[in-house]
């Protein structure tokens, strides 16, 4: 698989990642172990993960995988830390709270070490150089090589980014930021992508195939009894992209599909993959054979005509004030 550099650093990535956010919850020790020797084996190294996953059940099954399984060395791991489950308060970004997440992350983990450590979502209620701080203090002490952050908005992004460009040798640039980003869900290309371009922030897609909607598997009213979307704590995920805007897009990434003879998947995973900006989008198939299918678009670039069609049909509104205002 071709390795990327995420963002403008020297780290490498595959460019596509594995996705864990239901090891340890729909997804076994044993289906999870054929998707980690699959995913590696193919020339897979990203691997992302959070310490909310499963409750930190998916670190833990990681770490447990990675002891005999796959060697250390060979992957690039990205945990999150900062969400809690508080009503009250769903992220914590205090350097105290997010250094103690990142000491239990790599506990269930069993390694010494993050390659990525990105804040999980931007805390309101915390000074922004303070959580940016915990960043800092987790690579100089050797926690974790690079640092990024998640489901930050354009203003958010753009400073957090600028204020560590701000004291270079003494703050960590950002490295990443992740983001949910398909053709279904094209709203960060309004301020967060411009942000992470010009910054240098790599973009690490999440849901890249519209919560698998993208796959063609919910066309009409079909709802496949294995399906996230009959799934009962999954149902609600997925029913945001069930509406018709969704369904005029599934309709013409199928049409491109049957030009170019290859599956809808394969052409939706293509299409975010090759965006710019993007260093590697995230996916969380549920068996070895659903990656597989994945994988299978490495040798596949979209032709520009096709590339066009997707882009029109899918094209997000843009109004003032975003970076197009003068051609309003």
């Amino acid at each position: 698989m071709e390795q990327r550099h995420l963002g403008r650093t020297g780290l490498r990535v595959s460019r596509i990642g594995l996705g864990t956010l239901t090891w340890g919850r729909d997804t076994d020790e044993h289906d999870a172990a054929d998707l980690l020797k699959t995913f590696w084996e193919a020339g897979g190294s990203l691997v992302d993960t959070a310490d909310v996953y499963g409750d930190g059940e998916a670190e833990y099954l990681l770490g447990r995988l990675i002891e005999g399984l796959v060697p250390r060395r060979d992957l690039v791991i990205s945990t999150k830390a900062g969400s809690v489950p508080d009503p009250d308060r769903r992220f914590d970004g205090s350097r105290g709270h997010l250094l103690s997440a990142l000491d239990a992350s790599l506990t269930r983990l069993g390694t010494d070490y993050v390659d990525v450590w990105h804040v999980h979502a931007y805390d309101p209620f915390t000074p922004l150089d303070e959580t940016l701080q915990a960043l800092d203090l987790a690579v100089s002490s050797g926690r974790a090589r690079y640092a990024g952050v998640s489901n930050f908005c354009g203003w958010q992004l753009a400073k957090a980014g600028t204020w560590q460009l701000a004291a270079p040798g003494v703050r960590t640039r950002l490295a990443s930021t992740q983001m949910e980003y398909s053709l279904l869900q094209r709203g960060v290309e309004r301020e967060v992508l411009p942000a992470a371009l010009d910054l240098g922030i790599g973009m690490l897609p999440s849901s890249p195939l519209g919560r698998g909607v993208l796959t063609g598997k919910y066309r009409g009213d079909a709802r496949p009894a294995d399906s996230r979307g009959a799934s009962e704590h999954l149902a609600p995920f997925v029913a945001p992209y069930l509406d018709d805007t969704a369904s005029r897009i599934v309709d013409a990434v199928q049409t491109a599909a049957d030009g170019l003879a290859v599956t809808p998947l394969q052409v939706a995973l293509a299409w975010i993959r090759d965006r710019p900006g993007v260093a590697a989008p995230v996916i969380g198939p549920r068996n070895a054979q659903q990656l597989t299918a994945a994988l299978s678009v490495e040798a596949l670039s979209l032709p520009d005509e096709i590339c066009r069609a997707l882009d029109d049909v899918s094209a997000p509104v843009h109004r003032y004030p975003d970076h197009d205002w003068s051609t309003l």
